[in-house]
C-alpha cells in the first residue's frame, strides 16, 4: 500500500472506534513501543514490515483440508491483521494465527462470472440477497464462516443458529425463518429460487425443530417459536378469504384444509413391497411415528407431539404478549380448519378452551384505550371468539358443547347487548368482537340452536337494525362496518329459517328423532316484522347499483338483504296456520315494486357480462398452484390477495347474482304466476356468453384447494339459473337455442360438482337433465336430420330398423325409464345425500356440521353416462353363479339410448371420455352374459353407437395404446373379449366388428397376435361381410406388417386353412396382402433371419396345392372390398416380381435336381 493509503485506512478504522479509547491507546503506545517493535520482529520472519502480496482474494479452505495457515513457510507472507501483537499481552506469550483470522477484513466480493448456482442467503428481515450485492459490516450479516464475504446467512446457518447455546442467538435465527417463509409464501421469492424453500424446510425437520423450541425456558425463544408456526401453517389471506365470504350464499360451509390421504400414501408407497404397503394402509394413527404421519399431514403430526396441551400452557402459565396471543389463537383457528377430528382434539385438550374464554373472553374487564395493549389477558379478543366459531363450524355436537359446557350464552349476551362504540375497546377491535359474536350465533343458529337468546336480545337486534339505513348513507362506509352489517343480516337469516314450523320426514334412528321432535323456540310471530326493516335497507343500497365505487364499497351488505329475504319467503310459505293470499300477494309487490325494475337496470346487464372474467372456469390458469404449495399443508393460496374482478375479488358479481337467482328461485316456486317474469332474467347476454364459455369442451381446472372452493360457489349460480329455467320451460315453451344451452350447461354442471353438493346433483338427474323440454331436437326433426347424416356417408347400409334417428326417437319418448336407470346406478351415499338435502332445504335440526366433506373428486366421474354399463358388467362378473342381474335388458338399454342422445345431440357432453374408453365400455355389453348382446334393440343401440365412433372425424382420434381412465389394460380387457366371443358369438356380425376393429394396422400389434396366436379358433366364427365392415379395409393392410411373429401366424392360418374367405373374409384380404407384400419386398436392411423367413415363405407358396390361395398369395394387387375376394389380382406378375420368383424357384430346382 502506498503511504497515502495506508493514512487513510488508518483515518477509516479511527473513526470507527470510540475516541476515549483511541485517547487511551495513544497515551500508552510511547511506554511500549520497543517492546512492541520488538515483538513484531521475532513474528516476522521475512522481514520488519507486514506485505500483502497477491491480489486473489482470501477464500476458506473446506473443513476436510489442512489450513495451510497453521505452518507458516520461510517465505509465505504473513497474514494481515488489524493489530500487532505484543508478547506483554495476557496469553500472548505464543501467538496463533489460526485463531486470529476472524480478526481480518472480509476478502473482496467476488462477482459471478457464470451462471452457476450459489447458495441462498437472506437478511435479518427475511429477504433474499442478490449474489453480488455487497452490503456494509454494521448491518450485522456477515458473521459466517462460509462465504464470509457475502451478506446474509443460509438456512444451513440458520438452523446451526437456532442450536445456539445463546438465547438471543436462537430467537433471531427463528425470528428470520419465520420471515422467510412469510415472504416465500406471499411469492417474493419468484423464480429466483431452485425448489422450493417450503420443502427444504420441511425435509430439514424445522417442524420439529420449532416444537422443540416451544419447550424453550426463554419467553424470547418461545414468543419466536410461535411465530414461525404461525408463519408456517397459516395463510393470512386463506382466513381473509373466508371471513370475506362468510354471508355469501352458504358461505359459512367450507372444505376442510387437509390433504388427501389415500393419494400421499400411494404416491409415496409404489416402490414399497406389498406386504409393508398392506401392514402401512391401516395403522392406527396413534401407533405411527410423528415424523411419518407429518410426511403425509403437517397437521397431524403437530398434533402428535402434544402441541395443544403446550400451547396452553403459554397461554395460561407464562401469560405472554399479545402478539405471541394472537399468533396461538390463529394457530389454534388452523388446527380446528383442518377437520371435525382436529377440531375435537382442541376442544378437549384439557383446559384449553376454559383458558381462552376466562382469559380473552372475560365479561368484565377495565376499559382499553387506542394504542399498543400490554397484555390481552382478561381483555376481550375477537380473534378467540373466531376460534370458538370455527370450531362451533366443525359439527353440531362441538357447538352444542361450545354453548352449553363453556357459558358462551353469557358471552354472546355481553358482546352483543352493548354496541361496539360502548364496549371500552378500541374501535376496530370492538367491531370485530361484535361481528364474530353476530357470526358465532349464526353458526349456532345454523343448528337450531341457541334460539333461547332471541327473546333476550330481541330489543338489541331491532337497534341494530334501525341503525343500519344511517351507517350506509355514510359518504364512505367502512369495510368493518359493512361486514358486521352483513354478519347481522347472516345471523337474521338463520334464525328466521329456525321459525320455519316444517315437519320433518320421520327418522329410524332414534337418537335423530328426538332431535328432530325438539320444536323449535321461535315462533314466525316473533321474526315476521323483520321484513319491514330489512327491505328498506336493500332498496337503499340498490340505489347505489349505478356508482360502481359506493357499490363496491357496500361488500355483501346488498346480497345479505336478499338471502334474507329468500329465508323470510320460505318459512312464511311454510306456515299452515296462515293465509296463503298473504304472501302470495306480497311476493308481487315486491316484484312489482324492486325485482322486476331491478332487471331493467343497465348496471345489472354490467355484472352479468363481468361474469366471464371473474369466472374460474373461464379462466382455468388463474387457479394454478404456486411453487411454494405442500401437499402436506393445505392452503387456499390466497397470500397476496386476489384482483378485484376474480370470483373471490372485490368486484365480483358473484356473491350478489347468487343471492339474486336463489331469492328468484323461492318466489317462482312458491308463487307460480311470477315465474315467467321473473325468468326474463336468463335472457341476459352476458349470462349467455357465460354459459357458453362453461360448456364449451375444455379441460376442467386442476382441482387444487382453492379451484374446490371457487368452483363450488360457481356452481351455485350456474343451479340456480337452470333451475330457474327449468320452472319456466314447465310453463312456457323456451327457444330452441336456449334449452340446448342450458341441458349442455347442466350436463357441464352435473361433472363438474363435488362432495358436499349431493343434493344439486340429484335434483340435476330429477330436472332438468332428463327433461324433453331441454332437448329440442327430439321435436324439430333431430332424429330426421340424424338419418339424413347417415344417409350421407358412404357406408350406410344398414337395415331400415336400425336407422339411428328411430333410435334417437324412441329414446326421447323413454326419458323417463331412462331418468330411473340412472338415479339407480348414480346413486350417491345415504348420508351424504341427506346431509347435503337438510343444507339446501334450510332443515337446521338435520345439518350435520358447515364442514363439507374432503374434495378428493367430483360426485361422478367423467364417464357418467356409461355407469349402468360398468354396473352391469362388474355384478356380472362377482356372480358366481353366472345368471345376469335382474332387469339386464332394460338398464342396457336405456344407458345405450343415453349415451346415443349424448352421443348425437351434445357430444361435448362425452368430450372428456376418449373414443377408445367408449369403445371399451361398449365392449362391456358382450361380456354381461351370453344373451345381452342378442336383444335386437340391444344389437341397434350399439351399432348406431359403433358407427358413431367409426366416423372418419372420430376415428383419427381412437387411440388403444395409451392408459384408459378406468381400465388397467386395453390388451387383458381384449383377451377376454376373444375369449367370450369364441364361447358364445355364434358368428355374431355385430359381435364380430367389435373384435375386428381394434385390429387396425395402426393399434399394438399384441392385439392381432392375441387372435392369430392364442384364439385362432375365433377366425371360423368372424364372418363379417366385407360391405359391412364399419372402417376402410384400408386401415387394416397398409402400411406393410412388420412383425415376423405375426406374419408367420398370418402364413401358418392361410396354409392350414384356418383362415378362409368364406369363414373370415376381412381377416383372409388382410392377411394376404401382408404376407404378398412381406414375400416380394427385396428391403437390402433386413437381417438375415428375415430374409430367409422371407425366402422359406415365398418357396412354400410356389409349392403350394392349393391354387386358389396360390394365386391370391403370388398375384395380389391393393384393396377392394367391393370385390368378393376383397382385394384386386394382377392379371400376370409385374416383370420385377417374375424375375424374382423365377431366380428363386430355378435356384429351388437346381437344388432339388443335384439332390436328386
Amino acid at each position: 500500500m502506498a503511504p497515502e493509503e495506508i493514512l487513510q485506512e488508518q483515518q477509516r478504522l479511527l473513526a470507527q472506534l470510540d475516541p476515549s479509547l483511541v485517547a487511551f491507546l495513544r497515551s500508552r503506545s510511547s511506554t511500549h513501543k520497543q517492546a512492541g517493535g520488538k515483538a513484531a520482529e521475532e513474528q516476522r520472519p521475512g522481514g520488519p514490515s507486514v506485505e500483502v502480496t497477491g491480489e486473489e482474494p482470501i477464500v476458506p479452505a473446506p473443513a476436510t483440508e489442512p489450513r495451510q495457515e497453521d505452518e507458516l513457510e520461510p517465505g509465505a507472507p504473513a497474514l494481515a491483521l488489524p493489530m500487532t501483537p505484543h508478547k506483554e499481552w495476557l496469553h500472548m506469550d505464543t501467538v496463533e494465527l489460526e485463531k486470529l483470522h476472524w480478526t481480518q477484513d472480509l476478502p473482496p466480493l467476488r462477482r459471478q462470472q457464470t451462471q452457476e448456482r450459489m447458495q441462498a442467503r437472506f437478511s435479518l428481515q427475511g429477504e433474499l440477497l442478490a449474489p453480488d450485492v455487497d452490503l456494509p459490516t454494521h448491518l450485522g450479516l456477515h458473521h459466517h464462516g462460509e462465504e464470509a464475504e457475502r451478506a446474509g446467512y443460509s438456512l444451513q446457518e440458520l438452523f446451526h443458529l437456532t442450536r445456539s447455546q445463546v438465547s438471543q442467538q436462537r430467537g433471531l435465527a427463528l425470528h428470520v425463518l419465520a420471515q422467510v417463509i412469510s415472504r416465500a409464501q406471499a411469492g417474493e421469492f419468484g423464480d429466483q429460487l431452485v425448489g422450493s424453500v417450503l420443502h427444504l424446510l420441511l425435509d430439514a425437520g424445522f417442524l420439529f425443530l420449532l416444537r422443540f423450541s416451544l419447550d424453550d425456558r426463554v419467553d424470547g425463544v418461545i414468543a419466536a417459536a410461535v411465530r414461525a408456526l404461525r408463519a408456517l401453517l397459516v395463510a393470512p389471506g386463506d382466513e381473509e378469504l373466508l371471513d370475506s365470504t362468510f354471508s355469501w350464499y352458504h358461505g359459512a360451509l367450507v372444505f376442510p384444509l387437509m390433504p388427501s390421504q389415500e393419494d400421499k400414501e400411494d404416491e409415496d408407497e409404489d416402490e414399497e413391497p406389498p406386504a409393508e404397503k398392506a401392514k402401512r394402509k391401516n395403522p392406527e394413527e396413534g401407533n405411527r411415528p410423528p415424523s411419518d404421519l407429518a410426511r403425509h399431514d403437517v397437521i397431524k403430526g403437530l398434533l402428535a407431539t402434544n402441541l395443544l396441551p403446550r400451547l396452553r400452557y403459554v397461554l395460561e402459565v407464562t401469560c405472554p404478549g399479545p402478539s405471541v396471543v394472537l399468533d396461538i389463537l390463529a394457530v389454534l383457528i388452523r388446527l380446528a380448519r383442518h377437520s371435525l377430528e382436529s377440531a375435537t382434539r382442541v376442544l378437549e385438550c384439557p383446559r384449553l378452551i376454559e383458558t381462552v374464554v376466562r382469559e380473552f373472553l372475560p365479561t368484565s374487564w377495565s376499559p382499553v384505550g387506542v394504542g399498543p395493549t400490554p397484555s390481552l389477558h382478561k381483555v376481550p379478543c375477537a380473534t378467540a371468539m373466531k376460534l370458538l366459531r370455527v370450531l362451533a363450524s366443525a359439527g353440531r355436537n362441538i357447538a352444542a358443547r361450545l354453548l352449553n359446557s363453556f357459558d358462551l350464552r353469557s358471552r354472546l349476551r355481553r358482546f352483543i347487548a352493548e354496541p361496539p362504540q360502548e364496549l371500552a375497546l378500541p374501535p376496530e377491535e370492538a367491531e370485530m368482537l361484535s361481528m364474530e359474536a353476530f357470526r358465532l350465533w349464526a353458526v349456532a343458529a345454523s343448528y337450531g340452536q341457541g334460539s333461547d337468546l332471541y327473546r333476550e336480545l330481541y330489543p338489541v337486534l331491532m337497534q341494530a337494525l334501525q341503525a343500519v339505513p344511517k351507517e350506509l348513507n355514510v359518504h364512505s362506509p367502512r369495510p368493518l362496518s359493512m361486514q358486521r352489517i352483513a354478519s347481522l343480516l347472516s345471523l337474521l337469516t338463520q334464525l328466521t329459517l329456525a321459525a320455519s314450523n316444517t315437519a320433518p320426514e320421520p327418522s329410524s334412528d332414534p337418537a335423530e328423532a328426538s332431535l328432530l321432535a325438539t320444536p323449535s323456540l321461535i315462533i314466525w310471530t316473533e321474526v315476521s316484522g323483520l321484513q319491514l326493516l330489512v327491505e328498506p335497507c336493500l332498496r337503499q343500497t340498490l340505489k347505489l347499483l349505478p356508482r360502481p365505487e359506493m357499490w363496491s364499497a357496500l361488500g355483501l351488505v346488498p346480497t345479505a338483504c336478499l338471502l334474507f329475504l329468500d329465508a323470510y319467503y320460505q318459512a312464511w310459505s311454510q306456515q299452515p296456520s296462515l293465509c296463503p293470499g298473504d304472501w302470495l300477494q306480497d311476493m308481487e309487490r315486491l316484484s312489482e315494486e324492486l325485482l322486476l325494475p331491478l332487471l331493467n337496470q343497465p348496471t345489472l346487464g354490467s355484472l352479468w357480462d363481468s361474469l366471464g372474467r371473474c369466472s374460474l372456469l373461464c379462466n382455468p390458469l388463474s387457479c394454478a398452484p404456486t411453487p411454494e404449495t405442500l401437499s402436506s399443508l393445505v392452503s387456499l393460496g390466497c397470500t397476496g390477495g386476489r384482483p378485484a374482478l376474480s370470483l373471490a375479488g372485490s368486484a365480483s358479481p358473484f356473491p350478489f347474482l347468487t343471492a339474486l337467482l336463489s331469492l328468484f328461485n323461492t318466489l317462482a316456486r312458491i308463487h307460480k304466476g311470477l315465474c315467467g317474469q321473473l325468468a326474463a332474467i336468463l335472457a341476459a347476454p352476458g349470462l349467455q356468453n357465460y354459459f357458453l364459455q362453461c360448456a364449451a369442451p375444455v379441460a376442467a381446472p386442476h382441482l387444487t384447494p382453492f379451484s374446490a372452493w371457487a368452483l363450488r360457489h360457481e356452481c351455485h349460480l350456474q343451479y340456480l339459473a337452470l333451475t330457474l329455467a327449468q320452472r319456466a320451460a314447465t310453463l312456457q315453451p323456451m327457444a330452441a337455442t336456449n334449452a340446448a344451452l342450458h341441458h349442455g350447461m347442466a350436463l357441464a354442471l352435473l361433472s363438474r360438482l363435488l362432495p358436499g353438493s349431493e343434493h344439486l346433483a340429484h335434483e340435476l338427474l330429477l330436472s332438468c337433465v332428463f327433461r324433453l323440454e331441454f332437448l329440442p331436437e327430439g321435436a324439430s326433426g333431430g332424429p330426421e336430420a340424424a338419418d339424413f347424416s347417415d344417409r350421407l356417408s358412404l357406408r350406410s347400409g344398414r337395415d331400415p330398423g336400425c336407422e339411428r334417428g328411430a333410435q334417437l326417437a324412441q329414446a326421447c319418448q323413454d326419458l323417463s325409464s331412462i331418468r330411473s336407470c340412472y338415479l339407480t346406478h348414480c346413486s350417491l351415499a345415504r348420508a351424504s345425500l341427506l346431509a347435503s338435502q337438510a343444507v339446501y332445504r334450510g332443515e337446521l335440526q338435520r345439518i350435520p356440521a358447515l364442514l363439507l366433506p374432503v374434495p378428493k373428486e367430483p360426485l361422478l366421474p367423467t364417464d357418467w353416462p356409461f355407469l349402468p354399463l360398468i354396473h352391469l358388467y362388474h355384478r356380472a362378473s362377482d356372480t358366481p353363479s353366472g345368471l345376469p342381474p335382474a332387469d339386464t335388458v332394460g338398464t342396457a338399454m336405456r344407458a345405450l339410448q343415453w349415451v346415443l342422445v349424448l352421443e348425437s345431440w351434445r357430444p361435448q357432453a362425452l368430450w372428456a371420455v376418449p373414443p377408445a374408453a367408449r369403445l371399451a365400455r361398449l365392449m362391456c355389453v358382450f361380456l354381461v352374459d351370453s344373451e345381452l348382446f342378442r336383444e335386437t334393440p340391444v344389437q341397434r343401440l350399439v351399432a348406431a353407437l359403433l358407427a358413431q365412433l367409426c366416423q372418419p372425424e372420430v376415428l383419427p382420434t381412437l387411440n388403444l395404446d395409451c392408459p384408459l381412465p378406468g381400465l388397467a389394460s386395453f390388451p387383458d380387457l381384449y383377451a377376454n373379449f376373444l375369449e367370450h366371443f369364441e364361447a358364445v358369438s355364434f358368428g355374431d356380425h355385430l359381435f364380430g366388428a367389435l373384435v375386428l376393429l381394434p385390429l387396425q394396422r395402426r393399434f399394438s400389434v399384441t392385439l392381432r397376435l392375441a387372435l392369430f396366436g392364442e384364439h385362432v379358433g375365433a377366425l371360423r366364427a368372424l364372418g363379417l361381410p366385407l360391405t359391412q365392415l364399419p372402417v376402410s379395409l384400408e386401415c387394416y393392410t397398409g402400411p406393410p406388417e412388420d412383425n415376423l411373429a405375426l406374419l408367420q401366424l398370418y402364413f401358418r392360418a392361410l396354409v392350414t386353412g384356418a383362415l378362409r374367405p368364406c369363414w373370415c373374409p376381412v381377416l383372409y384380404a388382410v392377411a394376404v396382402a401382408h404376407v404378398n407384400s412381406f414375400i416380394f419386398s427385396q428391403d437390402p436392411k433386413s437381417s438375415d433371419d428375415v430374409k430367409a423367413a422371407r425366402r422359406s415363405m415365398l418357396q412354400k407358396t410356389w409349392l403350394l396345392a392349393d391354387e386358389g390361395l396360390r394365386q391370391h398369395l403370388l398375384h395380389y394387387k391393393l384393396p377392394n372390398s367391393a370385390l368378393p375376394e376383397g382385394f384386386e389380382l394382377y392379371p400376370q406378375l409385374p416383370p420385377l416380381r417374375q424375375q424374382y420368383l423365377q431366380r428363386l424357384t430355378s435356384g429351388m430346382l437346381q437344388n432339388g435336381g443335384s439332390e436328386t
